[in-house]
């Protein structure tokens, strides 16, 4: 199954994407990014100096204003 990075704060979403059988990864530095086949993060940290470094390749869904099942949804979008 694939790996699913997510942000610390969504531990609903990461509960949700367990009980589908993701292996789920807790971001908690850029290190936790590595290999994942996709990112949810809340989109709290905005790019307000419009500097970017790319860390993934992968998918990044923004869940702030999402439920977790909405969060579930996205990724298997992005998945398939």
């Amino acid at each position: 199954m694939a790996k699913i990075g997510v942000e610390q704060s969504l531990t609903n979403v990461q509960d949700a994407l367990r009980q589908k059988g993701y292996d789920v990864v807790e971001l908690k530095s850029e290190q936790d990014v590595k290999d994942c086949d996709c990112c949810v993060v809340t989109g709290v940290d905005s790019n307000i100096m419009g500097m970017q470094t790319i860390s993934t390749t992968a998918s990044v869904i923004d869940a702030n204003g999402l439920s977790a099942e909405d969060v579930c949804q996205q990724v298997e979008s992005k998945l398939s």
